[in-house]
């Protein structure tokens, strides 16, 4: 059984009223709207589908989470401007939660081009900072490298986002 105890998502501000813009997604329809952006980037930016989909499934809850469902972010994506915060979950040597901007967009379709862009550019500090996702042999690996990278602080990141992909079999998308 799938736990999203501790991942990124956020945890906070829970939506009321649903917003006009939601998407009330089955699980197969989840993975293939995401899978709608995430294929045709495989080749332009090099990351697997199955690891970009299985992350947008455990950052966003399917689509569920307060920052999907307001700012159109499935992936987690911090660094927002507009001084709206968000509590989410981060991991040093145990759980704690902290308020943090993240970034918006207009849709989810903007959402997964910009994570293929942070993997693909990496950081303003490091270019270099994603390569390991991008080179790896197989999804385990590329699961580990974004941990690695230090894209999520949750010690079990690359074995949930593994969990996904071989449980939705998400290495189809995979060319």
């Amino acid at each position: 059984m799938l736990t999203f105890t501790g991942a990124l998502a956020v945890i906070s501000q829970a939506v009321e009223n649903e917003p006009a813009n939601q998407k009330d997604w089955t699980k197969d329809a989840f993975i293939n709207e995401v899978a709608s952006h995430a294929v045709p980037l495989q080749a332009s930016h090099g990351i697997r589908p199955s690891v970009t989909i299985a992350q947008a499934i455990l950052e966003s809850n399917w689509g569920k989470s307060s920052l999907s469902q307001q700012e159109n972010n499935y992936f987690g994506i911090k660094g927002g401007s507009d001084g709206r915060k968000y509590a989410t979950l981060e991991y040093e040597e145990k759980w704690k939660e902290i308020h943090a901007s993240f970034r918006s967009y207009p849709s989810l379709e903007a959402s997964v081009t910009d994570y293929a862009d942070l993997i693909n550019g990496g950081t303003e500090w490091n270019p270099e900072l994603y390569r390991g996702v991008q080179e790896a042999s197989s999804y385990q690996e590329a699961a580990q490298a974004l941990y690695s990278a230090g894209y999520a602080t949750d010690p079990t990141y690359p074995e949930k986002i593994i969990e996904i992909i071989e449980l939705y079999e998400l290495d189809r998308f995979d060319k």
